[in-house]
């Protein structure tokens, strides 16, 4: 449904975006990560035809977004970034609005917004002014603009920004719902949504993609992953880094695969150790990896991380 093919975005001698390709197929939800400047907003809005890229080409359902604007368009729905809207305008009226402008009249544009006013849980402020809203209803808002006309192609940029946690639960389940039979590109810069509302996750950092896969690939290029932390009685670090590398912790030691492709046959070779050495076992699991950990060191600077 989306196909960036070497994208690029210069703001004269900076490049924001720096040749990027990537694919979202229909069904999948795009968790668009980076830290602040790293490119992700620029390159939502070169997707949604807000802005035109310096080089490459986008594409939406096959129509290239700079040659056939209005097809590509008729494709996506948009959440920007702050949640944009018309102020002195009631939920209803901007709702009605949007809809008029994806040429939706009469019975059809009723059932569209009477279908995102419960889909965004706005019908107890239906007739409130926007600029009377709080931020979570103005986020709701601006969502249901982007899904009035049911777009197959769902941008949203930075859509928890600024929502209590009730909120983000909220917004999230949404996004998974709805990324059942859409295309769905969102950034954030919270790693928690990724394993909350993402299928597939993108790190983008000065501009260009580090890291593209789902939460579980990206996990496994964590350090930690295939680790085993061993809390055990009479243990010792000298014996266990016969199997790997070991971090001592406070009562226990982290013991690191020396080949991560092997790292399953880690958890057996330390159970074998501790059956031969009569060690007390009060704790032993294996190691998830972190994201935070993945995202921090692949997008910060050494001497940053030093």
């Amino acid at each position: 449904m989306i196909k960036i093919d070497r994208l690029a975005k210069a703001f004269g001698p900076r490049r924001a975006v720096d040749d990027i390709s990537f694919t979202v197929e229909r069904g999948e939800v795009l968790g668009f990560l980076g830290p602040n400047g790293a490119g992700k907003s620029t390159t939502m809005r070169m997707i949604t035809g807000f802005m035109p890229p310096t080089a490459g080409r986008v594409t939406v359902g096959g129509y290239d977004v700079v040659e056939s604007p209005l097809e590509a368009k008729r494709l996506i729905g948009y959440l920007p970034e702050n949640a944009a809207a018309y102020p002195d305008m009631t939920v209803k009226g901007f709702l009605d609005f949007a809809a008029e402008l994806r040429r939706l009249g009469g019975e059809a544009r009723r059932k569209a917004v009477q279908r995102v006013v419960e889909l965004c849980f706005l019908d107890s402020v239906l007739h409130q002014s926007i600029d009377t809203l709080s931020k979570g209803y103005r986020h709701r808002t601006c969502l249901a603009q982007a899904l009035i006309h049911d777009p197959d192609v769902l941008i949203m940029d930075e859509p928890t920004d600024g929502l209590d946690p009730n909120q983000k639960h909220e917004v999230r389940n949404l996004i998974r719902k709805l990324g059942k039979n859409k295309a769905i590109v969102f950034s954030t810069h919270i790693l928690e949504e990724v394993d909350a509302a993402c299928t597939r996750a993108i790190i983008i950092d000065r501009g260009r993609i580090v890291a593209n896969g789902t939460p579980d690939e990206l996990r496994a290029m964590s350090e930690l992953a295939g680790a085993v932390t061993l809390s055990a009685r009479g243990a010792t670090g000298e014996k266990l880094a016969a199997l790997g590398r070991v971090e001592p912790l406070d009562g226990a030691f982290r013991i690191y695969p020396r080949d991560k492709a092997r790292a399953a046959e880690l958890a057996q070779g330390i159970v074998e150790l501790v059956n031969r050495e009569g060690w007390k076992v009060e704790g032993m699991y294996s190691e998830a990896g972190q994201l935070d950990e993945v995202f921090r060191r692949i997008t910060l600077p050494d001497t940053v991380k030093r």
